[in-house]
């Protein structure tokens, strides 16, 4: 970021303060019509980028010259012009009536501005992305097959883009950041102002830290708390990386397992509910299913990663001989319990959440709680400086955000009004043959590649846009549709060759990048299965009976801790390569056996892995009494 300081910074975060102040506004007295929200909320925050980030890096850490000083000023006459002349744009006839010329200049100028934003303030990959599809929009009519479109004059272009509100930059996709994803990031402000991400890695050091690998496990309880708020995985990597990767080295972790660990841990946050970095508010508004429905149906999932994740450093600690923490090394229990009032305001978004208030009345109501227990203690409550620090803090995490689901709209417009979605979906279809596995591989490999690079929710928007349209003419359902693509655009993001989060942890861990992000693939991969069992067998979604649930979530957890066993090279003992290989094969037949719901419920299956789990969770009973009667016998002789 440029350095803000003197009258710019000063000016920037009275800019940023305000846009913060509309957003809690709207939230609680009523938001605008969708076009003047988001007019306004792009008037404020497109401005914004090019202050705020440079063209390039070396002009990292200086302040915003007269160039980008124009270019802010330039950003903000699309918008001013959208909410100025709502009312007539409202009534006119989309696609029917003439684009005016000053509507053909501001659309352009619109659309140029905003990509070279998200090159600066998200990543180059999405601009250059968005710039492809635009490139697209005049080779198609020189392409051959379902590649083939129309050719669009540019006055068509510009009303997609620039004019509608139900696709385009001032689309549905704005619309959630502007509404509900605003709300959040103020929230997530608010907590981390408030010191609640340090309760988190306390709270994980109390849970976690004695045990083998407690570091490690440290790590990831907390990123999964903290990253389900903060929606950037990279940001959560510097926010709880710089604590836990340290540790996790000093107690024997090699550099690079611990960056991946990180990685893996803060982009899993995506996954974890009762926030999902915004994904459940995108996946609402795409759907038309309810936001507490998505996340019911998500948490299983995100668990099984998470114990999956715990599971790969306990076994790799338990083979390489690595200690927890020592008792002085923590937080104490009767400190945690005089923290643990930090946790009110997210156990009151989720109680509220899951007894059907909306979302803008539970996160209103969880900021205003945070914002009362910030006076519990001195070096948290809210007095005017530190009110004014929040409101920044939101403002900047607003801006990528924002500029990110903008670029996506752009795409989303792109690939609907041109049929290249549904062009895709039948070259997925063709390709597998009519068969769901195959056609699942392909949709995985393409969420995977449009990720990569790519900030969480504009990657799940551009992959389901792609994918989506096949999976669901080849029967499968919405939701589980939805979270299979939902999940491979956010393991994108620790998938190499492009795995920004893994390279952030690899910054901190001082590791080798891409061996770093091999780490964190491997690390995630129990991940890239979950998917599966969603559209094969819905008990993983909580949508069945409570045997089924339960089931299912077992077996699955057997072939979890297979795969873990296998990867790390240790099960309860250490294994040679036949037995890894063995394992592996185990959980591969009991991941098979979960997209298998009539075989899978019925008692041959699940009185064996019933026995196999109590056996497993009871084996350090087992080896501590043999080591006591052990230990007996010699005293006794």
């Amino acid at each position: 970021m440029k350095e803000q300081v003197g009258w710019q910074g000063k000016l920037i975060g009275a800019w940023l303060v305000t846009i913060s102040i509309f957003q809690l506004y709207t939230a609680t007295v009523g938001i605008y019509e969708p076009r003047i929200q988001r007019g306004i909320h792009l008037l404020f925050l497109l401005p914004a980028a090019f202050v705020m980030f440079p063209a390039f890096k070396k002009k990292e850490g200086h302040q915003a010259g007269i160039v980008d000083w124009l270019l802010a000023i330039v950003s903000m006459f699309p918008s001013l012009y959208i909410i100025y002349f709502h009312d007539r744009l409202a009534e006119r006839l989309e696609f029917v009536d003439d684009v005016l010329p000053i509507e053909l200049v501001l659309g352009g100028m619109m659309i140029v501005l905003l990509l070279e934003a998200v090159r600066r303030a998200v990543v180059p990959a999405m601009s250059f992305l968005i710039a492809a599809f635009f490139a697209y929009l005049y080779l198609a009519p020189h392409l051959p097959g379902v590649f083939y479109a129309k050719a669009l004059p540019f006055a068509e272009i510009v009303e997609m883009q620039y004019l509608i509100t139900d696709a385009g930059i001032f689309g549905s996709i704005t619309g959630v950041s502007a509404t509900f994803v605003a709300l959040f990031v103020i929230f997530g402000a608010f907590m981390e102002i408030t010191k609640t991400g340090q309760f988190f890695t306390d709270l994980a050091c109390r849970i976690a830290g004695k045990g083998r690998g407690g570091p490690a496990k440290i790590a990831i309880i907390s990123s999964g708390l903290f990253g389900s708020i903060s929606g950037v995985a990279a940001a959560n990597v510097y926010s709880t990386g710089v604590f836990t990767i340290p540790l996790m080295k000093k107690l024997g972790y090699r550099r690079r397992f611990a960056g991946a660990v990180e990685a893996a841990a803060s982009t899993g946050g995506m996954l974890m509910p009762p926030v999902m970095g915004a994904g459940a508010f995108v996946m609402a508004e795409i759907t038309g299913i309810s936001y507490v429905q998505i996340v019911i149906a998500a948490m299983l999932g995100a668990i099984l990663y998470y114990v999956s994740l715990i599971a790969r450093v306990h076994f790799t600690a338990q083979k390489d001989n690595l200690e927890g923490l020592r008792e002085e090394d923590m937080v104490s229990y009767k400190q945690i319990l005089k923290d643990s009032y930090l946790l009110i305001p997210m156990v009151c978004l989720v109680a509220m959440l899951l007894n059907g208030y909306s979302p803008f009345l539970a996160a209103n109501a969880s900021i205003l709680l945070t914002f009362l227990i910030s006076f519990v203690k001195k070096d948290t409550s809210m007095t005017p400086a530190r009110l004014w620090r929040t409101l920044l803090l939101s403002g900047q995490n607003m801006v990528m955000i924002a500029l990110a689901c903008a670029g996506a709209g752009m795409v989303v417009s792109i690939v609907t009004h041109t049929g290249l979605a549904l062009g895709i979906a039948t070259v997925i279809t063709n390709w597998s043959g009519g068969q769901m596995l195959p056609a699942m591989l392909l949709i995985m490999v393409t969420s995977l590649v449009l990720g990569m690079g790519l900030p969480c929710t504009p990657a799940y928007i551009i992959a389901i846009t792609i994918g989506g349209p096949a999976l669901l003419a080849m029967g499968a359902d919405m939701l589980p549709a939805h979270l299979f693509v939902f999940y491979f655009a956010i393991l994108a993001g620790i998938t190499p060759p492009v795995c920004v989060p893994a390279y952030c942890a690899a910054s901190i861990a001082m590791s080798k990048p891409l061996q770093t992000g091999m780490e964190a693939f491997k690390l995630a991969l129990v991940g890239f299965l979950i998917p599966y069992v969603f559209i094969f067998n819905q008990a993983l979604l909580m949508n069945g009976t409570p045997v089924e649930i339960i089931t299912v979530t077992a077996v699955l957890l057997v072939a979890v801790l297979f795969f873990a066993g296998a990867l790390s090279g240790y099960f309860i003992r250490p294994l040679n390569i036949i037995l890894r290989i063995a394992l592996f094969g185990l959980a591969t037949l009991t991941t098979v056996l979960c997209t298998l719901p009539q075989l899978i419920n019925s008692w041959l299956v699940q009185v064996p892995v019933g026995v196999l789990l109590l056996a497993f969770l009871t084996s350090p009973l087992w080896r501590k009494t043999s080591g006591q009667k052990a230990e007996g016998r010699e005293v006794s002789a």
